[in-house]
C-alpha cells in the first residue's frame, strides 16, 4: 500500500504560518521552525499587549479629568464622588473628551457633582 504524506494540508498550514510571519526579521519570517516559535511568542505578547492597551488608556483619562478637575479647584475622586451621587454614569472616555474638547459641557459636570455631593 502506497504511504499518505497529506502534502496539501501541511503546504496550507506552512503557508499560513510564514504568511502570519512574514514581517519578522531574519530567520524568523522566512523558516518554518523558527516561525513557529516566533509565531507562538507573538500570539501570546499580543494578548497581552491588548490588556495593557485598556489600562493606559484609562490611566490617560483618569490623568485628564484629574488636570480638569483641579483647573476648577476641586479634585478628580471628589468629582467621580459626586457624579455617582447625582446619578450620572459616564465613563472615563467620555469625561475625558469632554475635558479636553468642551470645557463649558465639563463645568456644567463639575457644578453639578458639587451640588450633589453638598446635598
Amino acid at each position: 500500500m502506497a504511504r499518505v504524506r497529506n502534502i496539501v494540508a501541511s503546504r496550507r498550514r506552512r503557508k499560513r504560518v510564514l504568511k502570519l510571519a512574514s514581517g519578522f526579521q531574519g530567520p524568523r519570517g522566512k523558516l518554518i521552525r523558527q516561525a513557529y516559535g516566533a509565531l507562538d511568542r507573538a500570539m501570546a505578547m499580543s494578548y497581552v499587549g491588548r490588556k495593557q492597551k485598556k489600562r493606559t488608556f484609562r490611566r490617560l483619562w483618569t490623568v485628564r479629568i484629574n488636570a480638569a478637575c483641579r483647573a476648577s479647584g476641586t479634585n478628580y475622586s471628589t468629582f467621580i464622588d459626586g457624579l455617582k451621587k447625582a446619578g450620572i454614569e459616564m465613563n472615563r472616555k467620555v469625561l475625558a473628551d469632554l475635558a479636553v474638547n468642551d470645557s463649558q459641557a465639563f463645568e456644567k459636570l463639575l457644578a453639578t457633582a458639587a451640588e450633589a455631593r453638598a446635598k
